[in-house]
């Protein structure tokens, strides 16, 4: 099968393959799946799990992409909850070969079914970005009806629904943003926007949740806006800043059926636009990665035409 590899760390997306590889088989309580898109996250080259698996042992050639949609083609012993030809979509494990290939073999309770009137690049753009949402809105943050939220990088992939989600719980949604992102995370729903090149993000006054995806001085300063109370979520790896009465919480998004059951319920009824930028074919998708042009919204790969 195709697939897209990395040997060499230090290589950066410059270092991705086009190559052949062997088509995975299902182990126990694995799947495996025919791969119809892919996404993947460029910080993917800086995570320990893509170069060595859990004891530490180099594990390269290792395939990229972690999130993906496509038809279950194979079953293994004790797999339940899934069936042969089923349409799915999720998360696959940070340590196993990923998703940026024709077949992907993985864990089946990492998998949701895709309903037929999604489509795979859809399906393929909402694992990490959608849960990443869900889980540090609702999970970590314990948002609550009638709390602000300031949504920093609220016009990207994780940003749009993390706005979107937040005002569907009935919070205030600050976005902020590059100037050029303006329209866009307001018509994701934020009720505000903060310019961070030219506006006074201390103007924003109190919140009660900021979702960090920039991390550095923004996420600095953002922690001063905290309310006591208030919470500090990042998904941009450990962090020690602390609001001064209040908490932080940094966290790693994970796979859960039953979260991706309720992300797709909400594309599939209008509640929930997805941010798909440029889609990509397997074999384009190496260009793709190594371009300079600045990408709104989420790559998808299209693995199948």
């Amino acid at each position: 099968m195709k697939a897209i590899v990395v040997t060499d760390q230090a290589a950066g997306t410059a270092g991705m393959t086009l190559v052949e590889r062997p088509k995975p088989q299902a182990a126990i309580n694995d799947v495996v799946v025919e791969v119809h898109a892919a996404g993947f996250v460029n910080t993917e080259l800086d995570w320990p799990s893509t170069w060595t698996d859990r004891t530490f042992r180099d594990r390269t050639p290792s395939i990229l992409g972690h999130e993906l949609a496509g038809v279950v083609t194979a079953l293994g012993y004790g797999t339940t909850g899934l069936s042969i030809g089923q349409r799915v979509f999720g998360l696959s494990d940070w340590y196993r070969d990923g998703t940026l290939a024709e077949y992907v073999a993985m864990e089946s309770r990492n998998l949701a079914p895709l309903p037929g009137d999604v489509d795979f690049t859809v399906g393929a753009s909402l694992p990490i970005s959608g849960l990443t949402a869900w889980q540090g809105l609702f999970q970590h943050g314990c948002l609550q009806a009638g709390q602000s939220v300031l949504a920093q990088g609220a016009a990207g992939a994780v940003g749009s629904i993390v706005t979107q989600l937040a005002r569907e719980a009935g919070a205030y949604v600050i976005g902020t943003g590059r100037a050029a992102d303006r329209q866009k995370a307001l018509d994701f729903g934020a009720h505000e926007f903060v310019d961070l090149g030219n506006d006074r993000l201390e103007d924003v006054g109190g919140v009660d949740l900021v979702f960090d995806v920039i991390g550095g001085d923004i996420q600095k300063r953002s922690a001063a806006l905290i309310r006591a109370g208030g919470t500090l979520v990042t998904a941009v790896g450990p962090t020690d800043i602390r609001p001064l009465d209040g908490l932080t919480v940094d966290f790693v998004v994970e796979a859960d059926r039953a979260q991706l059951f309720e992300i797709v319920e909400r594309v599939r009824d209008g509640r929930l636009r997805t941010n798909i930028g440029k889609v990509s074919s397997l074999e384009d998708a190496v260009a793709t990665f190594n371009s300079t042009e600045r990408r709104a919204g989420k790559t998808v790969i299209r693995v199948l035409p």
